[in-house]
């Protein structure tokens, strides 16, 4: 096992580029994973796990998991608390931390499936909606989730620790749009999730197979553009002086009611 005990080390600071740009994340074809559980979840998923970073204090703590750890990836490092420190995302770091390959999951999209159930997001922001909408999608058994280029990076820190290793496993491609991608498909129904009274209520909608629904941006909703492209439109109806959901429930409740 190779040491390090400098943040200076080119690892650490190829690391601490990784957790904050997605750009790095796309040209390097790398990203980060940081915790045991995940760690984990990613050797389960057969990810490439290029790299794996350890404290001694939490090689004493895991051993069992760790060991398994370092006999699946390439190289294992050693590293100093305060360096580890440095480069963790959360408040309490385990001191677990991997670099893994970027997942190639574009064949899984070259041909749509005949019978599956899709969910697309136009220009999610925010990680940890995103985090938690893949996470959801897995537990409820959607067959992919496809994201618009606006889309925040699903690679990112946030997005990988809220999708509780979602991400290693739930078909998942970038688009450059949604209304392209729809174009290109016209044999999957599509639905696009609008905050709309006369739209047709959620409840009152078949998602027959094969069907793709969207969700849009969190302050502007699915685009214009977006929406044309689309079958239908619908609307969950809400109580209350509620305007609109948060886009994560949101997300939640269409992929419920599509899976019913």
């Amino acid at each position: 096992m190779i040491e390090i005990t400098s943040k200076d080390n080119s690892l650490i600071k190829k690391i601490s580029k990784l957790n904050t740009s997605a750009k790095q994340r796309r040209e390097q074809g790398l990203f980060v994973a940081e915790g045991l559980r995940l760690s984990i979840d990613a050797m389960l998923s057969d990810c490439e796990i290029t790299a794996l970073l350890i404290t001694e204090k939490a090689l004493n703590k895991y051993s069992e998991s760790i060991n398994k750890l370092i006999e699946y990836s390439s190289t294992s490092y050693l590293v100093k608390e305060s360096v580890f420190n440095s480069i963790s995302e959360t408040k309490t770091p385990q001191g677990v931390l991997c670099l893994i390959k970027t997942l190639d999951k574009k064949s899984l999209f070259d041909t749509i499936k005949d019978n599956g159930k899709f969910l697309a997001l136009d220009g999610i922001q925010d990680p940890s909606n995103l985090g938690t909408i893949l996470r959801t999608a897995e537990a409820i058994g959607i067959d992919g989730v496809i994201l618009s280029k606006d889309c925040c990076d699903i690679y990112s820190p946030k997005v990988v620790r809220g999708s509780m290793g979602a991400v290693f496993r739930l078909p998942c491609i970038t688009v450059n749009t949604i209304r392209d991608f729809l174009l290109e498909h016209k044999n999957v129904k599509s639905f696009a999730s609008v905050v709309d009274n006369v739209a047709e209520k959620i409840n009152e909608i078949n998602f027959s197979k094969p069907c793709i629904a969207i969700v849009g941006n969190e302050g502007n909703g699915v685009k214009q553009e977006t929406i044309e492209a689309c079958d239908k439109k619908f609307t969950i109806p809400m109580l209350g002086r509620a305007e609109s959901l948060n886009a994560s429930v949101a997300a939640s409740i269409i992929m419920w009611e599509m899976m019913k």
